[in-house]
């Protein structure tokens, strides 16, 4: 059966926007907003970093708060998106995959490592947030910048 096309006009706008947050959110982390940051995230939202066997897990709009203003306050990553993959699950729910190099500006642009980033994706009213947001680092070396 087709897709009417107000459905198919839906999922280009749903995709879309859910396209938009990692944008929104590496340009968040480059002006060192943190309140933006946060406000990408569901209320219950999360975020974990998984780097040289270790996890770690912030949940909850406060706690994200917390991390990001303290990670941010100590470097100065510059992170660069590529090739965003979305999958639309229906009932207001997606996934999605995008890569991720990381640069230092505190360090005349450095390297710092790669990685990617594994997001489920909830619609909020009328507004895509991340529910959860995974860090998955293939390389990080930020001890080699100095």
């Amino acid at each position: 059966m087709a897709k009417s096309i107000d459905l198919i006009v839906t999922e280009l706008a749903d995709r879309e926007a859910i396209r938009e947050l990692p944008a929104r959110y590496c340009d968040c982390v480059w002006r060192t907003d943190v309140e933006g940051i946060v406000d990408l995230f569901t209320e219950d939202g999360s975020f974990s970093i998984t780097a040289r066997d270790a996890e770690t897990t912030t949940t909850g709009r406060a706690n994200l708060h917390k991390m990001y203003k303290e990670a941010l306050a100590s470097v100065t990553p510059r992170p660069y998106i590529h090739n965003h993959v979305v999958d639309l699950k229906g009932g207001n729910h997606a996934t999605g995959r995008c890569y991720v190099e990381l640069r230092d500006a505190s360090n005349d642009m450095k390297w710092i490592g790669t990685g990617y980033y594994h997001d489920d994706y909830a619609k909020v009213g009328e507004r895509w947030k991340f529910q959860s947001r995974k860090f998955k680092a293939v390389r990080f070396d930020p001890r080699e910048q100095k």
